[in-house]
């Protein structure tokens, strides 16, 4: 499976990394690498969890375009 995560800085320059179709699957790491690994097994942990308890594995997600 394939998987949109993002990517973002926290005030003390720690990578924060979330799965926008995880309902509060987020990590972190130093680095951009290390979070995105961090992720990837968190979105792993969340999948099984999701499905042992009977839960849809993801919501859905949708672009959206917003003009400013």
């Amino acid at each position: 499976m394939q998987f949109t995560i993002t990517l973002d800085r926290d005030e003390d320059g720690v990578w924060i990394a979330e799965c926008p179709a995880i309902p509060g699957c987020v990590s972190q790491g130093q680095t951009r690498e290390e979070a995105t690994t961090n992720v990837k097994e968190a979105i792993a942990a969340c999948l099984e969890v999701r499905a042992a308890r009977g839960m849809a594995l993801t919501i859905e997600t949708q672009l959206v375009e917003v003009v400013a």
